[in-house]
């Protein structure tokens, strides 16, 4: 338990003996206390802490909040409390002492790379599935903040005491990679002198290009005397392989592993495609309509119906989702993640109908939309790629910003929110850029502790009184905490903007007071506070996937 947490749980105890003490004396009716919450204000100036007890007690004690409040606040014991005050319609504003979040620097001290670490999830089995691109292409701006986005939440849920699985589902199977195999062939015959258009629906990227170019240069027109089918076959087996392996090498070097990769094709060969329409056949919520087999929608309060099997008999996207997403429950993950971009919106609803139609709780899903991505440049949209001709991919940005900056950028943002990418800020070595800011406060600590020549006395924390140092004590103090929020919230951001006002605490603090002073049992104080930071900005930085360098 963190200082945070121990000093409300010690102010929750004060205000329930704040209560019996009124109550005691007749002035408050002795009843049952609610469920009420002790808090930190968003404004600083009022206070470290504030509670709603006196708001709940206010009908069933018909007495004004406000009064309430008062009553609680004179029997309010003395420590950790330096003054209690009323505020507004009657919460209870707690202001500490100001020396009670120095604890954290010990704290932190001590525990290493295990402090803020919290038991939140108490090992449940979480699944986490992002980025999921379709293996028929480069991956793009959309998938690069995807993989940040999913690979940052897993790191912070693991943090947060979670068993988490990191899962890619791989889609070969369906209508893209019909569409992949047509626009493979069409390739295939370019390369071997042949004029063969890609279909206007097909994939054109110069990337397939070079893939048939790579082929032909392996088989020669030997695939040409095959029959259709074979061939399609063979060169979307070739093509299915080399783009997925291209897609591993590309997110391993943007810092991402999974622990699975699952792919469509597993569903359909398995059976588990159909084996799950007919459990939606057999409860009654599928039924025939020319020619194909539809799920019933509108039954569980969708708009309208949805096609399961077209006609001709191939299943949609959506019946093998279903069935995914069954498969995911069945491997007793008793919470799934997705992340989705802003164009599949529409389909979380659909989805969820469909799980509770076949009595699963949909609660145990939840979907993540993610919005979209521009890249600028010298204040200019980047629309174009070089290798593609068509979207910048995530290779190009990282080489272009560095994997740091890209992961950083891409998390700093809640997901919902839009994100405009400044490759010219992501490039600068400056104190504008939020990367570098972060990273340079860690090699200033690092060169600080290497100036130190001579042991120092044990630290005698008390002797850290200065606002500076007490503003960065608090921020480290606050890092559990911050844990636990955004793991609730499945808020990556949160922790990113943490990080960035930790780094901007450090470097106030350094602008304004020496470390290594004249003084030794002081510069003991502030070695260890500086040390306790460096603690939480490596910590934060291995989360989110931001190296922390010594030297900079």
């Amino acid at each position: 338990m963190g200082v945070v947490e121990r000093a409300r749980e010690q102010l929750a105890k004060a205000l329930e003996d704040a209560y019996a003490a009124a109550a005691g004396e007749g002035l408050l009716p002795r009843l049952e206390l609610p469920p009420f919450v002790v808090e930190v204000p968003r404004e600083r100036e009022h206070g470290d802490f504030a509670a709603n007890l006196a708001l709940l007690l206010a009908g069933p004690s018909r007495k004004p909040p406000r009064a309430i409040a008062r009553i609680l606040a004179e029997r309010i014991g003395a420590a950790p409390v330096q003054a209690v005050e009323v505020a507004g319609p009657g919460f209870i504003n707690f202001h500490l002492r100001p020396g009670w979040v120095l604890e954290a620097v010990s704290e932190a001290l001590e525990a290493g790379p295990a402090y803020g670490r919290v038991d939140l999830g108490a090992g449940q089995k979480v699944q986490v599935e992002f980025v999921s691109a379709n293996p028929t292409g480069l991956l793009h701006m959309g998938n690069a903040r995807g993989a940040a986005l999913g690979d940052t939440l897993a790191s912070l849920l693991e943090f947060a005491g979670y068993t988490v699985e990191r899962e890619f589902y791989i889609n070969d199977a369906g209508h893209q990679i019909e569409k992949l195999a047509l626009s493979m062939e069409a390739r295939y015959r370019q390369a071997l002198g042949q004029d063969a258009p890609v279909p206007e629906d097909g994939y054109h990227g110069l990337d397939l290009l070079e893939t048939a170019q790579r082929f032909a240069d392996r088989y020669g027109d030997a695939c040409l005397a095959v029959p259709h089918a074979q061939r399609l076959k063979e060169l979307t087996g070739f093509a299915l392989a080399e783009k997925l392996e291209a897609i591993k090498g590309t997110l391993a070097g943007f810092g991402v592993r999974y622990d699975r990769w699952f792919a469509e094709s597993e569903l359909h060969e398995s059976g588990r495609v159909e084996a799950c329409l007919a459990a939606l056949t057999a409860r009654g919520f599928t039924y025939l309509k020319d020619d194909a087999l539809w799920f019933a929608g509108q039954a569980c309060g969708l708009e309208k119906d949805e096609v399961l099997v077209r006609t001709g008999g191939m299943p949609t996207y959506f019946a093998a989702d279903i069935a995914y997403h069954v498969d995911k429950l069945e491997r007793g993950f008793t919470r799934i993640i997705d992340i989705w971009g802003a164009d599949h919106h529409g389909h979380v609803a659909r989805l969820h109908a469909a799980l509770r139609a076949l009595g699963l709780d949909e609660g145990a899903l939840t979907v993540v939309i993610m919005q979209l991505v521009r890249l600028f440049q010298n204040g200019e949209m980047v629309r174009m790629s070089k290798r593609t001709g068509r979207f910048v991919t995530l290779e190009e940005l990282v080489g272009e910003a560095g994997k740091d900056a890209a992961r950083y950028f891409f998390v700093l943002r809640s997901a919902e929110s839009h994100l405009d990418f400044d490759l010219d800020l992501a490039r600068q070595q400056t104190n504008d850029n939020p990367v570098y800011y972060i990273q340079y406060a860690h090699a200033r600590i690092c060169s600080i502790l290497r100036q130190l020549a001579e042991p120092l006395p044990d630290p005698d924390i008390s002797l850290l009184r200065e606002e500076a140092e007490l503003a960065l004590a608090r921020q480290i103090a606050w890092f559990p905490e911050e844990i636990v929020l955004a793991a609730r919230q499945l808020a990556p951001h949160r922790l990113a903007r943490y990080t960035h006002e930790l780094a901007g605490l450090l470097h106030s603090f350094y602008n304004s007071h020496r470390v290594i002073t004249g003084d030794p049992d002081l510069t003991a104080a502030r070695v260890a506070l500086v040390g306790a930071t460096r603690v939480v900005l490596r910590t934060a930085c291995r989360i989110i996937g931001v190296g922390a360098p010594e030297r900079m």
